[in-house]
């Protein structure tokens, strides 16, 4: 097990040899490379999209991916906006097939499928897609957000490259074998070992919690999607007792999603002595202020699993992690080898992300908690405020 004390360790010296690369790099400007129209002959991959439900990492994933596709010359243009108000993604496949098509990789304009977190459309859409697949045969590559979608194409009816996107735990989800090995010539995904140990490692050193709070959907997806067996054996390894508020977040109405999460952090702030907020569609960036007043009321910590875009937003602290950009860099180059030839299986799985802490401040006064010296000399990211917050 990785000590706390050995993370914030590996903090500080990461953090010297990135200001040294900084020093050395400063006066290069990396160029994106410039989309040309595929040579005669070559394969242009028409690739489909298919997610659980709407979900703001999802979009965030994707912008990243894609730009990632027209900095490597897979794409002309990969400058998608992200849309505002909403946490679908649709919009932003409307505008790839408008504007991003013309390289190596063609996105299909019927080539998007969304569950709406919907168990019925669910498998409406797997059924589908692995129809087309079997009768037209006009689907070269597959993005699978999320757990629901990297389950579904991670099977042996169809030898499609897929890549699933945004998951929390694919090996513990079943979507591949082992961060090794996907178990399927035509899966890839993207792992970062070690990421949520780190997290409850740190979590528990700055607090001495006896008490972990921790929502979730009580499905086998569901766990997966928060990595449950990886909490359960590090609170074990830790000492440490979860408390577990089990409710419905892939449904499809995100204000009940929303409504189930509130009523389990108002439960847990009362329960526990801290809250791990997991990764699942309650947790909504315009509504987190609103969320998070029962624990400010409590005076209890929290820790965003998701990562600090939500530390942002209120969350008192979690592991910093490297940018959308540097996240679907790592996927566009994946697709990549894919294209050159490579299976997908071959093509290493492991992302390496940074190590640092991300800490907003006013939650610390907010809840009447002083930072000490060595958690402050670890932190990457530090937030003054609230986002969307008021005041």
């Amino acid at each position: 097990m990785l000590s706390a004390r050995m993370v914030y360790a590996h903090m500080l010296s990461a953090r010297m040899v990135c200001i040294l690369l900084l020093a050395a790099c400063c006066c290069m400007a990396a160029l994106p490379a410039q989309a040309a129209a595929p040579e005669a002959g070559a394969r242009v991959w028409r690739v489909a999209y298919i997610e659980g439900g709407p979900y703001t990492d999802y979009q965030q994933i994707l912008a990243g991916t894609v730009r990632g596709l027209a900095r490597l010359g897979l794409i002309p243009d990969g400058n998608v906006p992200v849309p505002q108000g909403t946490e679908s993604t649709r919009e932003m496949w409307q505008w790839l097939t408008a504007h991003a098509n013309g390289g190596r990789i063609e996105f299909l304009a019927d080539g998007y499928y969304t569950a709406d977190w919907d168990p019925a459309r669910r498998a409406a859409n797997r059924a589908e897609l692995l129809k087309r697949i079997r009768e037209r045969g006009d689907v070269d590559m597959i993005f699978a957000y999320g757990t629901w979608a990297g389950l579904d194409m991670a099977t042996d009816d169809h030898a499609v490259p897929t890549f699933s996107m945004s998951v929390t735990d694919a090996v513990g989800a079943g979507i591949v074998k082992s961060v090794e090995d996907s178990g399927h010539d035509h899966v890839h995904a993207q792992l970062e070992p070690g990421r949520y140990e780190r997290q409850l490692a740190v979590f528990h050193d700055v607090f001495k919690f006896k008490r972990l709070g921790v929502p979730f959907d009580d499905t086998p997806e569901g766990r997966a999607s928060i990595a449950m067996p990886v909490i359960e054996r590090t609170a074990a390894e830790l000492g440490f007792t979860i408390v577990p508020c089990p409710a419905r977040f892939d449904v499809p109405d995100l204000d009940v999603a929303f409504g189930n999460l509130l009523q389990c952090v108002e439960t847990l702030s009362r329960t526990s002595d801290a809250v791990y907020l997991t990764v699942n569609t309650g947790m909504q960036g315009k509504r987190m202020v609103e969320l998070l007043q029962p624990v400010i009321r409590a005076g209890v910590p929290t820790f965003s699993q998701s990562g600090p875009e939500e530390t942002k937003l209120g969350v008192l602290l979690s592991l910093a992690q490297a940018s959308f950009d540097d996240v679907g860099l790592f996927e566009a180059e994946a697709v990549q080898k894919v294209i050159n030839g490579a299976k997908p299986r071959e093509v290493s799985q492991v992302f390496e992300g940074p190590l640092g802490l991300a800490i907003n401040l006013r939650m610390a006064m907010l809840i009447g908690w002083n930072p000490p010296f060595d958690i402050l000399a670890a932190v990457d990211e530090i937030h003054q405020q609230i986002q969307n917050a008021e005041n």
